[in-house]
């Protein structure tokens, strides 16, 4: 496959992949996530790689989101299999690669931005960074396996807050909290993220993936489907359409609970 949205690049064991969608603020649609599942793909397969980086191009933002417009009028059953389709291409592939993930997050993480982030193993933000899941705020939830990963990051109470007030988090605010590992000025950003992967690196590769495995053998996986069908429930529902549509026409949404 021969890339248009995103950047691949394997050097030194590393392979870095960059959203490459600036003008988008890097927002994920359909094509990016079957790119970014494509290289993911070739580089865990490739026996070279030791490690994968992910990040956003520019300075603005790691992704800022799902690409709202590609689903706004779908309705449960075609919302159910847009969660479905993405955790299985993209975040689950990428939560439960054998080969370890780091996310360099420079700037916007958001929705979807965020729950790409979560699914690597490890995450690093720049302080210009800012994160959070404001799905409710268009009438729908988290989707991607955001309801369960921020819960197992944060625990359950800070996970619910951030949930239902849509709220978002500095780079600072995500470190106390458990969401990111580490955090460092803009420009010091891939140099950290190269030096941890450079770590990781020199490390068994057999015995990273079984500690993968294992780490993630803990996880409530009957949460994720939980999480699909509620997801495509929000689809049928007045606010939903209300939500999306106030997002495209930039206002204020009016919701009713309907």
């Amino acid at each position: 496959m021969s890339y248009q949205l995103i950047l691949s690049e394997h050097t030194n064991g590393l392979a870095t992949i960059t959203i490459n969608r600036p003008q988008q603020l890097n927002a994920l649609n359909k094509e990016t996530i079957e790119e970014l599942n494509d290289a993911i793909l070739k580089a865990d397969k490739d026996s070279s790689v030791r490690c994968i980086l992910i990040t956003g191009s520019g300075t603005k933002a790691f992704v800022a989101g799902a690409d709202i417009k590609e689903f706004a009028h779908f309705n449960a059953e075609e919302g159910t299999h847009l969660a479905t389709d993405g955790q299985y291409l993209l975040f689950d592939l990428l939560d439960n690669l054998s080969t370890p993930s780091i996310a360099a997050i420079n700037g916007f993480a958001l929705g979807g931005g965020l729950e790409l982030a979560m699914s690597c193993h490890i995450r690093v933000a720049s302080t210009n960074a800012k994160m959070g899941l404001p799905e409710v705020s268009l009438g729908v939830i988290p989707g991607y396996g955001g309801t369960q990963r921020l819960r197992e990051l944060v625990g359950k109470g800070k996970a619910l807050e951030m949930i239902t007030s849509a709220a978002m988090l500095s780079a600072e605010q995500a470190k106390e909290w458990g969401l990111v590992n580490h955090v460092c000025e803009q420009e010091e950003l891939m140099a950290l993220c190269e030096k941890i992967a450079g770590r990781i690196i020199k490390n068994s590769p057999i015995a990273i993936s079984k500690a993968i495995k294992s780490v993630n053998a803990g996880c409530n996986t009957d949460g994720y489907e939980a999480e699909k069908q509620a997801f495509g429930e929000c689809f049928a529902t007045d606010d939903f359409k209300e939500g999306t549509s106030a997002f495209m026409e930039k206002r204020k949404p009016n919701f009713t609970g309907k």
